[in-house]
């Protein structure tokens, strides 16, 4: 029965036959004392990918904005942080402000939020703005050329969590191909230059590597590689971890655009199903497909008679204290099959008939 849980959105699974060999897992040396020829490589492949001045790679988001915040505490900084930003990136953000950096947070995606809380600001402190590049609950990248014009008139930087989007979202969209080309993330998707940009992300998604990456313009990377503690304290990624991001980059690159273009027929798919049997979603062409329920059917009751089912999907809530949502994450790994059946079971649980079952099956949870 298909499972709608995975964030594995083109499919890439990196079995161990298919990576190059290694002769050791781990050096046992920290980054800071050098990276690998392995890791050299993919960092320089990896910037030319996102089209940007440097990268450097880490085990995880959470360690580089650990690392990125912190370089940035002793300069004369404010913080100003899109409220729809993820949890790891506010880590990073709440580490700062215990050491007394103002942090002001702005309505997401709003523009005009974000202009009066830089002004609010004192003139000589430089402004951070950090947001995510794209809302996958709607499927909508932020306003990123509003975000960095502001950004550049006060002398800050715009940081970007882009893991939604990276290996999705790329360069020259347009109505017959919203994805864009790529798959290299938000700032390609609206051709931002580097200036200004620092962009943060998880290959765990879209390149399915339980890794991370840093990427901006080579004097900030170089900044950061030289102050950065967890490079110094923390185990760099695995000699696993760095075969299968460079084997991500080959298949991205042999056939990223037919794994999007399958990906974007399986979503366009699952809409329109969703339409026949009187349903829709949030979340546009993205993967994320979060549905739109009527009033009277429980979220809750329903994920669990589609457990039952043998459906599996998420359920989650937007925001802390927020309402109960059903999500279905499509990857290019499934099928019509799977989508039909997944359709099949809502048509069956969604009806006037059974609503009232639904709602009744909460009490069983």
């Amino acid at each position: 029965m298909p499972d709608f849980t995975s964030a594995l959105y083109l499919g890439l699974r990196h079995e161990h036959a298919s990576l190059r060999p290694w002769r050791q897992l781990t050096t046992g040396r920290p980054a800071a004392l050098g990276p690998s020829p392995e890791t050299d490589e993919l960092e320089r492949a990896l910037a030319r990918f996102l089209g940007c001045g440097a990268v450097a790679v880490g085990p995880s988001t959470l360690h580089l904005f650990w690392d990125l915040f912190d370089m940035f505490a002793d300069d004369d900084i404010t913080v100003h942080i899109d409220s729809g930003a993820y949890a790891i990136a506010r880590w990073g953000v709440e580490r700062v402000a215990g050491r007394g950096v103002p942090v002001r947070t702005f309505c997401s995606h709003d523009v005009g939020a974000l202009r009066a809380s830089l002004a609010r600001r004192p003139v000589k402190r430089v402004p951070l703005v950090v947001a995510d590049g794209l809302n996958p609950l709607n499927g909508k990248p932020a306003p990123l050329p509003d975000y960095l014009g502001l950004v550049r008139q006060g002398g800050g930087w715009l940081i970007l969590d882009d893991t939604q989007a990276l290996g999705i979202l790329g360069e020259y969209p347009s109505p017959a191909r919203p994805l864009g080309l790529g798959g290299a993330g938000v700032p390609a998707w609206f051709g931002l230059p580097d200036t200004h940009l620092i962009r943060v992300a998880s290959l765990a998604k879209g390149f399915g590597v339980p890794m991370a990456l840093i990427g901006g313009s080579r004097p900030i990377i170089e900044r950061f590689k030289a102050v950065s503690k967890t490079r110094v304290h923390c185990s760099p990624p695995s000699e696993a971890d760095i075969a299968a991001a460079r084997l991500a980059l080959a298949v991205n690159s042999r056939r990223g655009e037919s794994l999007r273009k399958r990906l974007l027929h399986l979503v366009r798919l699952f809409r329109q199903g969703l339409r026949t049997i009187g349903l829709t979603a949030q979340g546009g062409c993205f993967p994320i497909q979060t549905l739109v329920l009527p009033a009277q059917v429980s979220a809750a009751g329903l994920h669990a008679a589609l457990e039952w089912s043998g459906v599996a999907t998420v359920l989650h809530r937007a925001h802390r204290g927020g309402e109960m949502l059903i999500s279905f994450l499509l990857n290019a790994s499934h099928t019509p099959t799977d989508i039909e059946v997944g359709l099949d079971a809502l048509r069956l649980l969604v009806t006037a008939r059974t609503r009232h079952e639904i709602q009744q099956s909460t009490l069983l949870i």
